[in-house]
């Protein structure tokens, strides 16, 4: 018995061995990447095919008796002021949008089914000479949910056919928003006066809230639901949780937990690796001595303008956001500033979200190009003329961008807002001139890095370093082509879907896998991990972003008005998206003890000599944020039900901000610094300054989430479940009592974020501009500094 047992242990360990010796190979990589892709694909592609072949009609409205209410153009038009005038910066449509304002698909519904539930309540006065009682009111609320529900589309003619108790409450919406927008003389839920002074600009935007409430609460031709599955939750419209949503909220959890399953399962198969698999070739850290003796080539040293205007640009981005909340709680107000009529928040928050683009870009384009000459092992000719041209068009772009959003919404561009001004779409805003700068850029950039890293590509060899950071940079661009499919008449719910091809593409997909390149090559310049080991984490990052990303923008999609099948595909691979995570996590421990493991056993105490402590602590920082604020705070919305009740609430912002900041702002702060440290001379370098901005940096921003974005994001949730969305997100309830107490303390960790940490990092980096090191043409220096490189 004994040896039988031995002998099925010995039968065992060489089993795994063969599992874990095919998953090693790269020559077997190729099938388990294609069939990822090819799923995935095909998958976007199902989801576009039915994003045409099943969006709402955008046409127009009649009354019974043939007299024209709205014409599709009088739609498309409201929907040009929308983009216009950036109002996705102030509320939401679909639940899209900001978050602070209200949500004005639901906010016209509620003023729909209030004046719809009135026409039948004077009806009955009419008809009965006395007010309904309590049981008559019940009645007539019933009816009110059936008129609601009724799909009066005609497709014959290609128009929608109201009854008088619709046409009496599209004149009340209409009355409604003429008082918000134009009304200066009472507290309207619109901060801004004198911001849309046209009525037919205003005539034609209610005209477009109108449709999509409608497009909220009449059935789906051939299902029992709403075009947006009930979507908002309004009860006294009939808006409650379709039975797709609950079913695909339980199977996608099911799904989570059988991929759990499996996928620990093979980390206990690669976790039978040892420590040996991980290490550096060379058992030597880069040490301060290192980085003391390295001299930067000229493209190196020119990638420090960059790193320049990133940092400036951070800064503003930042301020920005103060600027922002400023329009809720007032606090400059005591010191007699006052922004809301230069620089309302509509711009203020489209210049916090394109800034916090703009600045993550520019680290990531600057990071590639001061590692090129280390991966090629020498400069590369005639690269500086091309990286200096880049640096102009990223100036052009952000100079010109951000002049552009605040001149178009304020009327100062005439016909020219769009091309030049704001293209009015969430992290899409810069005008579409800019968008096509933005596109030459990225081709420029993967010409340069082409030509950088052409060097260092090694025939037969498709899965290494420099193959890895190609493929991720030509994605980009080919995902950014989504971005101008759809023009400002198109309609929404197709125009949305191109909008976050690009946004969650981006993030979700391309940009992870650069971001785990770069994290990866950093690790192996750092000799903390062999060039092997980095290469087989990049591929099984990959497949997992890849598998799970791709499909996972379909939880964009709940409730942007697609079928079941899309809904069914966000609730599976959008839970999944946590799985990678999951491995970040498992593999913690190991991260955190990389330089220990690297010199096999050497103490925490020990290792004084390590050359980027400062950068280490910024990754490990990526590695939490990607758990907690990615992982935690991104799981608890994504199953539809949870997503039904909390979609265009605070928990969104929440989960934005943690992962946004937390994994890619800390990346990008950690590739500067390690940039930085190696161009600045040895004595200019300020340890301890880095290392208080990185803790204000963290704590202030889990002070925001703890402080505010979480708590108040729940707060609000509770209000959706108890009366609505559009009470939800309504001024009586953001205005007022715990949820603006809440926003006032987001100050606190805002200001330790500011003060503590961004400032003083940026007064850091540019008052380090003439302590440059000096650039030489030898090559000694970048293999010095590349022997961790090795195949």
């Amino acid at each position: 018995m004994h040896k039988i047992k031995n002998k099925e242990t010995v039968t065992g360990k060489k089993g795994l061995k063969k599992n874990i010796d095919y998953w090693m190979d790269t020559k077997n990589w190729w099938g388990p990447l294609v069939f990822i892709l090819i799923i995935s694909l095909a998958g976007v592609g199902m989801i576009g095919f039915q994003t045409y072949n099943d969006a709402p009609p955008m046409t127009g409205f009649r009354t019974q008796d043939g007299a024209l209410l709205i014409s599709k153009t009088d739609i498309e038009k409201g929907q040009i002021v929308f983009h216009k005038y950036a109002l996705m910066e102030y509320g939401s449509f679909f639940g899209d949008g900001a978050q602070r304002g209200p949500d004005f698909t639901a906010e016209a519904l509620h003023q729909i089914t209030i004046h719809v539930n009135a026409y039948y309540q004077k009806q009955f006065e009419a008809q009965n000479g006395r007010s309904a009682n309590d049981n008559e009111q019940k009645v007539i609320a019933e009816k009110v949910k059936q008129e609601l529900k009724k799909n009066g589309y005609d497709s014959a003619e290609d128009i929608v056919v109201l009854n008088d108790a619709y046409v009496y409450a599209l004149e009340k919406v209409r009355d409604y928003y003429q008082n918000v927008f134009l009304n200066t003389s009472r507290e309207s839920s619109f901060p801004l006066k004198n911001y849309i002074t046209d009525k037919e600009e205003v005539l034609n935007l209610s005209n477009f809230f109108f449709w999509g409430a409608w497009v909220c609460v009449t059935e789906r031709p051939g299902e029992s639901f709403s075009y947006t599955h009930n979507w908002p939750y309004d009860a006294k419209a009939g808006n409650t949780p379709t039975s797709p949503v609950v079913l695909w909220s339980v199977l996608g959890l099911l799904a989570f937990v059988l991929v759990c399953g499996v996928v620990l399962y093979f980390i206990g198969q690669y976790n039978q690796l040892s420590n040996k698999f991980f290490k550096p070739a060379s058992k030597e850290l880069l040490t301060a001595r290192s980085v003391r003796d390295f001299t930067p080539t000229r493209t190196q040293r020119a990638s420090y303008k960059f790193f320049l205007v990133a940092i400036v640009l951070f800064f503003v981005q930042v301020s920005s956001g103060f600027v922002t909340i400023n329009e809720f709680v007032d606090y400059l107000g005591f010191f007699g500033v006052e922004f809301s009529e230069s620089f309302p928040i509509t711009i203020s928050r489209s210049w916090h979200l394109m800034l916090s683009l703009y600045w993550i870009s520019t680290c990531w384009i600057a990071s590639s190009i001061f590692i090129l000459p280390i991966l090629a092992k020498r400069e590369v000719e005639h690269q500086l003329p091309l990286i200096n041209l880049l640096f102009v068009l990223l100036v052009v772009l952000v100079a010109g961008s951000l002049t552009g959003m605040v001149l178009g919404p304020m009327g100062f561009l005439g016909d020219w807002w769009h091309a030049l001004g704001h293209q009015g779409w969430e992290f899409v805003d810069f005008g579409q001139a800019f968008q096509v700068l933005l596109m030459l850029i990225f081709v420029l950039w993967g010409i340069v890095v082409f030509r950088g890293i052409r060097p260092a590509f090694v025939k037969g060899m498709p899965w290494n370093l420099p193959n890895w950071i190609m493929y991720s940079i030509i994605g980009i661009p080919l995902l950014f082509i989504s971005g101008f499919v759809a023009r400002p008449e198109t309609n929404f719910v197709i125009a949305d879907f191109w909008r976050w091809m690009v946004v969650h593409m981006w993030v979700e997909a391309f940009f992870e896998v650069f971001i785990t390149v770069i994290v990866s090559y950093l690790m192996v310049l750092m000799g903390l991990v062999s060039r092997n080991a980095a290469i087989r984490v990049i591929y099984f990052a990959t497949i997992l972003f890849l598998g799970t990303g791709l499909l996972g923008i379909s939880h964009n999609f709940y409730w942007n008005a697609k079928p079941v099948a899309t809904m069914a595909l966000g609730s599976i691979f959008s839970t999944l998206q946590f799985v990678p995570l999951i491995l970040l996590t498992v593999e913690a421990w190991r991260f955190k003890n990389m330089p220990r493991i690297a010199l096999e056993g050497v103490k925490p105490s020990e290792l004084g000599d390590f050359g980027f402590p400062e950068v280490f602590s910024f990754l490990i920082a990526v590695n939490f944020w990607n758990f907690f604020g990615a992982g935690v705070l991104g799981i608890i919305i994504n199953l539809p039900i949870m997503n039904y009740y909390e979609h265009g609430t605070y928990l969104t912002v929440n989960h934005a901000h943690a992962a946004l900041m937390g994994v890619y702002g800390n990346i990008s702060l950690a590739a500067m610094l390690f940039a930085t440290k190696l161009l600045f001379k040895t004595k200019k370098w300020n340890k301890k300054l880095v290392k208080v901005s990185f803790w204000s940096i963290n704590i202030g921003l889990m002070l925001m989430v703890l402080l505010d974005l979480l708590p108040a994001g729940t707060i609000q949730f509770k209000a959706v479940v108890d009366n609505g969305l559009w009470f939800a997100r309504s001024e009586e309830f953001i205005g007022g009592g715990v949820f603006q107490s809440l926003t006032w303390l987001r100050g606190i960790g805002a200001c330790l974020f500011l003060f503590g940490g961004v400032i003083p990092l940026m007064l850091f980096i540019v008052s380090r501009a003439g302590s440059l090191k000096r650039s030489q043409s030898s090559d000694k220096s970048l293999i010095q500094i590349a022997r961790h490189d090795t195949i």
